[in-house]
């Protein structure tokens, strides 16, 4: 017999953790221990570690089930979305059946190069994601006839509390009420309840087609269509609200505006809704790119990201965040919103629809939509049913005294889904995916036998848009499928994402998102589902929600959890409502004082002042850790009124404080509450539980911890996570019999549902060992590349054994003082290398902040450690003189190809220098598109849509 040993294959686990068995060694003998265990009781406070079960499995995820493999993972998954009934959905409500072309779901949706990028912070290799951003921005500027759009919100709902905000600062002087008109959707109006309570706003509900009713008014908010179908021109209530000095938002459905005068053409002052029916599937709610448009006078007060046109440092046009002032990370409580995430990737989906079919597409779709609609309509009249709307674009509201529930019972037989109103009305709305056949169908329901569709349709004529709209290149030149699939390979060609580098950012946790996660997200019987359908269409999806509620809170260590929330921000700001309301329960109003570190992310501050809470700020040591004794004097004097504190764990700084259960302790001694940020839980999992070493409430992030990919900047899933005092208070949705109707922060009830199945699977291949396995490896790689990059810039941060969590700070401050050579220099010199930068001056200004994951390769982490290496006798050379400060390849990085091939080259560093700095051997070359961008530029000449036709001439 042969004395070698049995090959094993090779497990989920090894394939998503990058270093074997004798890399991690090699990251064990440079960091100084001998084990992941030993790192472990030097990393974290022996207080709140975990010590693992006899069965040597880590607490918490002793209850989840043995690691499964990816055909056993996937073919779970199958049997619960089989188990799902993928019904035609007449629904309506803001969500709509869509045919997404294949091109794009192939090219996109399907495409790492587009769902693995980040947020475009390093402009110069996000231009592809940054143009078709600019692209979306174009196409909802175009049908709303307003100037100024974002690149996109978390969905419909939150767009329209986005628009009550951003309202009421523009408005000022005239009081603290918002009138809103009975039909709006009941999920937009539940939210707006939510996010007005905590600020004062009052919210007054009437039929705003009477009119608005008396008193002053800072906003009035509309819906074009409404939810009962109805098409109202709202001009003269624009006009009246006008005049009484109020703003007027319209929530307007994209597709409707093909044929409708658009919002900017009535006077309105702001356009929101959602960008779903452009070939983006339901997904049982999300994720879905939402929309918000305004007039260029209130393009400063608009929230979330906005992407404008600028110039490169040779004077090319380049795509930038515009406007970044306006952002949390910088006001902190004083931002216009706490949103950080947008919805990037289903963004691209949607300006891609509308590029494909282009405008003659978008009338056509729209006008079949509303000719089944209207053909709907004269087949009812003709049965005696009355169309209580003569005006309707998709949805037609019929009136059936008494038989609803029969109505919509007879074609669920039938195997549609109708909206039942009340015990009197019945909705019906047709959209891109509806038949004759379905017409039929529901018609027959309504009869009660067999139908013959109608010739004659019913309804007026609502067609009364008159302006061009997408009249752009961007939405005339790729009709075909070959043009459109070159388009979207050379913009992604423009873009380092995670298939192409590690992308190295603190904070953000960009790690691996395994295919076999992602192919269950196209599945039929999870995107076809609408979020509003009978329960009894979903049992699949609604077992897969209730195991990753089960498997969440045993990881974490709470007892309840909403997956509502659809972004970090939300969760952040669903948890401080709970803690809130559980004050308030206890007739306790009075705590409203939030106290934050200074080292928080932004996004806390902006979600505690969004919350009605009194930001208070905590001082930190020098170290980065909470400085207790400012901590206890702070609680000493806002006892009476301290509501929480919020702490991110680790901390911002990448280190475990040693101090948090004393910290969490305090707190909660004054009466307060305790929240634990999970923007870093990858460095908990497995470890330590936030719900068991002092927090009362924490939100995750699914996209960092639990694998849903960044997509460029969203999709996100931000859940909440509670102990049990708090759950009584997590987010409700009007819509969902199983949940309150209390605090919703999300149109849909569970978010955006459609992409929990990454969670699901990730969780399922990883099993107990596995996630621990990878919690570890993420902190050898994080505090090898600390040992190996010290000597070059001095670490910043380290706990009390002089370990770093997940992630580390290099400190260039006094490399700046020294040379002028800056953190901005340096990131853009890592582009010339193939490497995406880390993050910049964050929590630190002057500091970079890196976080390798566990998923990164020794290989590609001694590749990274490298390039820095040789940056810094780069900046050597600047120092000593060799280059001068304002003439050398930090400065002039990054170089594009167009400037390397110029005849005239007048630096004093080589060309070689520039391109291949490290040889042509050190690793596949990534050609920047464009040299640095002028950010400054941009913002005095802000262009933030497409240019005209004419411009093309």
């Amino acid at each position: 017999m042969s004395d070698q040993p049995t090959p094993t294959e090779l497990t989920f686990v090894d394939r998503h953790i990058g270093p074997d068995a004798a890399a991690v060694a090699t990251l064990l003998t440079t960091i100084g221990v001998d084990s992941l265990d030993e790192l472990a009781a030097k990393a974290l406070p022996a207080g709140i570690l975990d010590a693992l079960t006899d069965e040597g499995v880590a607490p918490g995820l002793d209850h989840l089930p043995p690691a499964a493999s990816e055909a056993e993972a996937l073919a779970e998954l199958r049997a619960l979305a089989q188990s799902n009934t993928v019904a035609v959905s007449m629904i309506g409500q803001g969500y709509f059946d869509t045919l997404t072309p294949p091109v794009l779901k192939r090219n996109i949706l399907e495409n790492p190069a587009w769902y693995t990028a980040y947020t475009p912070y390093q402009p110069e290799i996000s231009q592809g994601r940054l143009e078709a951003l600019l692209n979306f921005q174009t196409m909802v500027t175009d049908l709303t006839g307003l100037e100024v759009a974002n690149a996109s919100m978390l969905d419909e709902a939150t767009a329209a509390a986005e628009a009550m905000t951003l309202m009421q600062r523009a408005v000022r002087g005239s009081g603290r009420r918002l009138a809103v008109d009975i039909d709006v959707y009941p999920q937009t109006a539940a939210v707006l309840a939510t996010r007005a309570q905590p600020l004062g706003i009052e919210i007054v509900t009437a039929d705003l087609r009477q009119g608005l009713p008396e008193g002053d008014f800072f906003g009035v908010i509309a819906q074009l269509p409404g939810a009962s179908g109805a098409v109202h021109d709202w001009s003269d209530l624009v006009a009246q609200a006008h005049e009484r000095g109020a703003l007027v938002a319209i929530g307007a459905d994209l597709l409707a505006l093909t044929l409708i005068a658009p919002p900017g053409e009535i006077g309105a002052d702001v356009a929101f809704g959602t960008t779903q029916r452009f070939g983006v599937p339901m997904g049982f709610g999300g994720p879905h790119a939402g929309y918000l448009a305004v007039h260029s006078k209130h393009a400063r007060q608009l929230p979330g990201r906005l992407v404008g046109v600028s110039v490169d440092a040779d004077g090319a046009p380049a795509y930038r965040l515009a406007l970044q002032t306006r952002e949390q990370h910088i006001r902190r409580d004083k931002a216009t919103s706490n949103i950080c995430t947008a919805q990037v990737l289903l963004a691209v989906m949607a300006a891609m629809y509308a590029s494909y079919h282009g405008a003659d597409g978008l009338r056509a779709i729209a006008g079949r939509v509303h000719d089944h609609a209207r053909t709907l309509a004269g087949g009812l009249a003709e049965a005696g049913v009355e169309v209580v709307h003569s005006a309707f674009f998709d949805t037609v509201l019929a009136h059936v005294p008494g038989r609803a529930r029969e109505v919509v019972d007879a074609a669920k037989r039938r195997g549609i889904n109708l909206w039942l109103v009340d015990a009197d009305h019945v909705s019906v709305a047709c959209d891109e995916a509806t038949t004759e056949a379905h017409v039929a169908d529901v018609l027959s329901a309504f009869s009660g036998g067999a139908t013959t569709v109608p010739a004659a349709r019913n309804g007026s004529d609502i067609a009364t848009r008159t302006t061009e709209f997408l009249t752009h290149p961007a939405f005339t030149s790729y009709r075909t499928e070959t043009a459109m699939m070159r388009y979207l390979r050379s913009l992604a060609d423009k873009d380092i994402a995670l298939d192409r580098s590690m992308i190295p950012l603190g904070s953000c946790t960009m790690k691996l998102n395994a295919a076999a996660e992602m192919e269950p997200i196209t599945w039929p019987e999870f995107g076809r589902q609408h979020p509003f359908a009978p329960a009894s269409d979903t049992p699949g999806l609604r077992r897969l929600i209730a195991d990753l509620q089960a498997w969440l809170t045993g990881i974490t260590g709470y007892d309840e959890i909403s997956l509502q929330p659809n972004a970090g921000s939300q969760g952040e700001y669903a948890g401080l409502l709970a803690i809130q309301a559980y004050h308030i329960a206890n007739g306790q109003a009075e705590r409203n004082v939030c106290l934050i570190p200074s080292s928080a992310h932004g996004t806390n501050a902006a979600s505690a002042a969004l919350a009605g809470m009194k930001v208070v700020v905590v001082a930190c040591r020098e170290n980065g850790d909470v400085d207790l004794d400012d901590l206890r004097a702070k609680v000493a004097e806002h006892a009476e009124r301290l509501s929480a504190l919020m702490i991110t764990y680790p901390s911002t700084h990448g280190v475990y404080e040693h101090d948090v259960a004393d910290i969490c302790a305090a707190v909660h001694d004054a009466g307060g509450q305790v929240y634990v940020d999970g923007a870093n839980l990858n460095a908990l999992v497995g470890l330590a539980r936030p719900g068991r070493f002092g927090g009362d409430v924490s939100h995750l992030n699914l996209h960092k911890t639990f694998c849903i990919p960044h997509g460029g900047g969203g999709p996100g899933v931000g859940p909440v996570a509670v102990r049990a005092h708090l759950a009584p208070y997590l987010p409700g949705h009007p819509l969902a019999e199983e949940l309150s109707d209390d605090l919703t922060v999300s149109a849909a009830p569970y978010g955006s549902a459609s992409i929990l199945p990454i969670t699901w699977a990730y969780i399922r291949m990883m099993g107990a060992s596995g996630l621990r396995s990878a919690t570890l490896v993420a902190i050898a790689s994080a505090n090898y590349i600390a040992r190996r990059l010290d000597e070059y810039y001095p670490v910043l941060y380290t706990g009390e054994n002089g370990m770093v969590a997940h992630e580390c700070i290099l400190d260039l401050r006094g490399i700046t003082k020294a040379t002028g050579v800056t953190v901005d220099d340096v990131a853009k010199r890592l582009a010339d290398y193939g490497f995406h930068a880390p993050t910049m001056s964050f929590p630190v200004a002057g500091t970079l902040m890196v976080e390798p994951t566990e998923s990164e390769s020794l290989a590609e982490v001694d590749a990274f450690c490298e390039a820095m290496i040789a940056i810094r006798a780069e900046i050597d050379k600047v120092g000593s003189g060799v280059w001068p400060a304002d003439d050398n390849p930090l400065r002039g990085a990054p170089h594009t190809a167009e400037c390397l091939t110029a005849d005239d080259w007048p630096h004093p560093y080589t060309r070689q220098e520039a391109a291949y700095p490290l040889g042509h051997g050190f690793r596949p070359k990534v050609w920047p598109p464009v040299r640095r961008i002028d950010g400054a530029y941009g913002d005095r000449n802000l262009v933030c849509s497409c240019p005209p036709v004419e411009a093309f001439a």
